[in-house]
């Protein structure tokens, strides 16, 4: 009997060479649905590349290339609508490019992990913020353990605000 090796996911900072396949992930129907106009959405990303706020990351899986993650820190833009989190809070945001490897859990294994490496590097929580109408990420989030806090109006429309507290955090959710 054969035993599965399971998978390995890495993150790692998004370059210009990567900005083509960013667009074409934009252009794909389930990511298209959910994100920023397909024209304009991987232009807006590479304006992060040198961000001090975003950290935009290509996430892989085996070493391929499957989707797009960042974090951000709420409290480095002025009236950011998180910025009523706890300080050093980091917010997430991702979708899986490759239409494949959509709803395999690839999603909530990475989000896990990004939230793994953001605990390690000090930050109390971790927030996201999908629209409540889109189920799938949701789901997701609620599957790599973050909780909902609530449903809010912000700049980024009706969001359903979800958060994950490190673990043995004063905050715990």
């Amino acid at each position: 009997m054969t035993r599965e090796k399971a998978p390995r996911y890495a993150f790692r900072p998004l370059a210009e060479g990567d900005l083509p396949l960013l667009d074409r992930w934009f252009r794909q129907p389930h990511v298209r649905e959910w994100w920023d106009d397909p024209d304009k959405g991987a232009a807006e990303i590479a304006g992060h590349i040198d961000s001090d706020s975003v950290e935009p990351l290509i996430a892989e899986l085996d070493g391929k290339p499957i989707g797009y993650i960042q974090n951000y820190d709420p409290h480095l833009e002025d009236d950011h609508p998180y910025a009523d989190q706890p300080f050093g809070t980091l917010g997430i945001d991702l979708f899986i490019g490759e239409p494949a490897l959509v709803g395999k859990g690839h999603g909530p294994a990475l989000m896990r992990r990004l939230c793994e490496l953001l605990f390690e590097e000090g930050a109390p929580r971790v927030v996201a913020d999908p629209d409540p109408r889109n189920v799938r990420a949701v789901r997701a989030y609620e599957k790599a353990g973050l909780l909902p806090l609530g449903e809010r109006r912000s700049r980024y429309g009706h969001v359903l605000l979800m958060a994950s507290d490190a673990p043995g955090g004063e905050d715990d959710i």
